[in-house]
């Protein structure tokens, strides 16, 4: 078998001071897969021209000072040499416009979540999207660890019965002091006009959502929340949670807070069955926990043979090695590039995914405003 050729790809965002940029690109790279050779990395020309260049090592001439340029320049160059999918690491407010973009001038494209800050605008990117027939692929990451996906072969399978409960919660505390006086991250994800109608919920409660989606493949019937903004002057939530029912009469609930001192990213899911039930957390994630009625208790270790062959596929080392969020991101890449690839349609999360997500921010933050009212989720479009 020949030597698989390197998918080139192009970063938007990711400027100075940026955290998820450099995640994606080191994401994207980990299996040899792929490699950058264009950028537009910052929100003035000159940042953006300065970060490609000494950031990312790109060339001064694919160091691109504007998304238009890079997205022109790009589509002009010979075939062998232009870039074949484009990265969205920027501000929510940015994304869908950066996306319809990028899809229009024919780059597949990986959106950060969510896709959008509001769901008309998620659910006009997924029109372009089937327009366009390109795929794109939205980086809820916690997907791609293996003993998640091993949880969900699991209740697909039917070992823990007929699903009752679900209670996941996503906890941290970086933002229990007004930290967006002096910090870009949280500057920008407090702000409603560049994240939207939620903050807390928009940045982790939006992974959550998916995490519960993609472990049990239950949707969500109905929801009550109750968003909470504890530092004084901050103008979006910071702590919230959300009961759930589901379609088929499972219940559940979803926490998420920002303000819970001491807490570093602490995500977790528990699910329980008829016959059994499972645990995960993201602070030790190569272990799911299996309780069976019974049974005494099993700690599933990722590297096992025995595990599911999705399982087995989305981990890299040997039994006992740790492999976390940077694994669990390359795995999305890993799908997603081979969809690029026409290979087949491997595992990573979808447009559907990111207007699912935008559904689930919306009715959250009605659902709040009306004083806990229960609301109905809808048909994802």
């Amino acid at each position: 078998m020949g030597k698989m050729q390197k998918l080139k790809f192009g970063l938007i965002g990711g400027g100075e001071g940026a955290f998820i940029g450099a995640v994606h690109r080191l994401a994207a790279e980990l299996d040899g897969e792929a490699e950058l050779v264009a950028g537009c990395c910052g929100s003035t020309p000159e940042r953006a021209h300065a970060a490609g260049i000494h950031l990312y090592g790109l060339t001064p001439e694919r160091a691109y000072g504007s998304v238009t340029q890079m997205l022109a320049g790009e589509r002009a160059r010979a075939t062998a040499e232009r870039m074949q999918f484009v990265i969205v690491a920027t501000p929510n407010h940015t994304h869908v416009i950066i996306a319809e973009a990028a899809l229009k001038h024919g780059f597949p494209v990986v959106c950060d979540k969510p896709v959008a800050t509001d769901l008309e605008s998620a659910r006009r990117l997924a029109a372009v999207v089937r327009a366009t027939g390109l795929p794109l692929a939205v980086t809820y990451n916690y997907t791609g660890y293996p003993m998640v996906r091993e949880a969900r072969a699991l209740i697909a399978g039917g070992v823990l019965g007929r699903v009752r409960r679900v209670q996941c919660e996503y906890m941290q505390g970086w933002l229990a002091t007004p930290a967006e006086v002096d910090n870009k991250q949280a500057n920008w994800r407090t702000d409603p006009a560049q994240a939207g109608g939620s903050g807390c919920f928009g940045d982790i409660g939006s992974h959550a959502e998916n995490l519960v989606h993609f472990v049990t493949g239950m949707p969500i019937k109905s929801l009550c929340a109750d968003l909470s903004t504890f530092v004084p002057g901050r103008r979006l939530d910071d702590d919230g949670n959300v009961l759930l029912r589901f379609e088929g009469g499972a219940r559940g609930v979803i926490c998420a807070s920002q303000i819970a001192v001491g807490e570093e990213n602490a995500l977790s899911i528990r699910v329980y069955g008829e016959r059994g039930g499972l645990e995960w957390r993201q602070q030790e994630p190569n272990s799911l926990i299996l309780r069976l009625i019974d049974k005494p208790i099993q700690i599933l270790r990722a590297g096992g043979g025995s595990l599911a062959p999705i399982t087995i596929r989305s981990t890299r080392l040997p039994g006992g090695h740790p492999e976390g969020f940077l694994e669990a991101f390359a795995n999305i890449y890993r799908g997603f590039m081979a969809d690029v690839r026409g290979e087949g349609n491997f595992e990573y999360p979808r447009i559907e995914d990111g207007v699912r997500g935008m559904l689930f921010l919306d009715r959250v933050v009605a659902s709040s405003r009306y004083g806990g009212q229960w609301l109905d989720m809808e048909a994802v479009s």
